[in-house]
């Protein structure tokens, strides 16, 4: 589908509002390909002297056999190229006639359609069809169908009605008219139904001939007239029934003013809901299962604390509260996935709770530390954010321990200020945490260090996760500072 961006470089001198006039007529593209069994093209003028259009968009049906194998969206021609498409540009009418197909000698049925939008013609739809099919002087009843609603839809496009305005169909996921089509008339009766449809409707308990029949009457409750009051829109519905689920779209026709009734295509959709369940299932036991880890992680971590108020040995304690604090990183890591519905977590997030939970633990009045989230590094996976997690709980630990010793502030409105920078490219993770204290010395090498916090944050930054880490004093201002960058394909 053309974008609005492309729309825009084809030089039209179009507003805004009638690009996207054009794109919703682009949405609908495959639809009205497949009710007429042609290719269309989409012209647009360009602004320039004489008159010249480039082809915006192009689509082949699916319904029948193509025209043209190759693409011709881009190309440009004048009127002496397409009169007919000038033609309708500029009498805005619907013009009919036959051009010839290059580089054969074959000529194609063509019908040129013209765009209006605010009492304005902006560009023209050309149908163009196979002759062998245009010749044809006997087509079946399902090729009489298709093709009225599609010259019902063509006089909507040239009087400005179709595409509506008011539309919030998703188009990528509505019915295509291979699927099944209905026509209704003004008071909901049905008219005509393909085939494919009847089988759709006789899966949903629907038997019998449904010519005649009303909509309500099949139990099939669905607003596809339009409101005379409202606007024209296309509305989006699903029935389940008997195990099955269907979906419906209702496309309103008018003409003057007047309802014409609309068309209903419709299609089986049970296996699409079938897989949505299964996929909300399988989310919601992927999140309890995260929700019971984080449960035994506390219970654990309960454990430990009944464990350490049995100690007599102060090491011991300190262990065992270190301990906890580890795994209290990990479970909240569990517990930010537990209310996600994707396997990626908020790494500013979960900064931000490691922080509060430093505030929390390790500062008092007469100590008071401030801690701070700058950036953002995104949505991280799980295995990546969980490792990370732990590590940054090792370095507010540490620069709780060290940077900010037991000591009286330089000046009373000193603040001990520990700061956690998050950013990111295509690449890799970057985190640092940077403190205000007395720094590391000048010669501190973070390689050398034997202390189980910094063996534990070498060991899960460089091993565990491929990445690297490097500790040191700060070389703008007083403290010092842990940088790590953590390449996204760890795993």
């Amino acid at each position: 589908m053309a974008t609005l961006a492309e729309l825009t470089r084809l030089d039209t001198g179009l507003s805004k509002d009638q690009l996207r006039h054009l794109q919703r007529l682009i949405a609908w593209w495959g639809i009205l390909a497949d009710l007429s069994f042609s290719d269309l093209l989409l012209f647009v003028p360009i602004q320039k002297q004489g008159v010249e259009f480039a082809i915006a968009s192009q689509i082949r049906p699916t319904t029948g056999q193509t025209l043209y194998r190759d693409d011709h969206v881009g190309l440009r021609v004048s009127d002496v190229d397409r009169p007919l498409v000038a033609r309708a540009y500029e009498l805005r009418e619907v013009v009919d006639g036959e051009v010839p197909i290059k580089p054969t000698n074959r000529r194609a049925s063509v019908m040129c359609i013209p765009i209006s939008h605010d009492d304005e013609v902006i560009g023209v739809l050309s149908r163009e069809l196979i002759p062998n099919f245009a010749e044809r002087r006997d087509p079946g009843e399902l090729e009489r169908t298709y093709l009225e609603a599609f010259h019902q839809l063509a006089k909507m496009i040239a009087a400005g009605i179709f595409p509506f305005t008011d539309n919030e169909v998703d188009m990528d996921e509505i019915p295509r008219v291979g699927d099944g089509l209905l026509v209704v008339d003004p008071e909901r009766r049905i008219q005509y139904a393909s085939p494919n449809a009847l089988s759709t409707l006789h899966r949903v308990g629907v038997l019998g001939n449904v010519a005649g029949r009303r909509l309500e009457d099949l139990g099939i409750k669905h607003p596809v007239i339009g409101s005379e009051v409202g606007p024209l829109r296309a509305v989006v519905a699903e029935i389940e029934r008997n195990d099955t689920a269907v979906q419906l779209l209702g496309v309103p026709l008018v003409e003057q003013n007047q309802s014409r009734g609309a068309i209903v295509l419709l299609r089986d959709i049970t296996e699409l809901r079938l897989r949505d369940r299964l996929l909300v299932s399988k989310d919601a036991t992927i999140r309890e299962i995260h929700h019971r880890v984080k449960n035994n992680l506390q219970t654990i971590s309960s454990l430990l604390r009944l464990q350490g108020r049995r100690l007599e040995s102060d090491e011991a304690k300190l262990a065992i509260d270190e301990s906890v604090r580890r795994i209290r990183a990990i479970a909240l890591v569990h517990e930010t996935l537990a209310n996600e519905t994707t396997d990626d977590v908020s790494l500013a997030d979960v900064a931000g709770m490691l922080a509060r939970t430093a505030q929390d633990s390790f500062t008092s009045p007469d100590r008071p530390i401030h801690f701070e989230v700058i950036g953002d590094a995104g949505l991280v996976p799980s295995d990546i954010v969980t490792p990370l997690a732990v590590v940054l709980n090792e370095l507010l630990q540490n620069t709780v321990d060290h940077a900010f010793p037991a000591r009286a502030f330089a000046s009373e409105g000193d603040i001990a200020l520990v700061e956690i920078f998050l950013d990111r490219n295509e690449e890799e993770i970057r985190m640092a945490v940077r403190d205000n204290g007395i720094g590391v010395s000048a010669d501190f090498d973070s390689e050398t260090q034997k202390g189980l916090g910094l063996t534990i944050i070498r060991g899960l930054a460089t091993t565990e996760l491929g990445g690297a880490i490097e500790v040191r004093r700060r070389q703008d201002l007083p403290g010092s500072e842990a940088l790590i960058q953590v390449p996204l394909t760890a795993s």
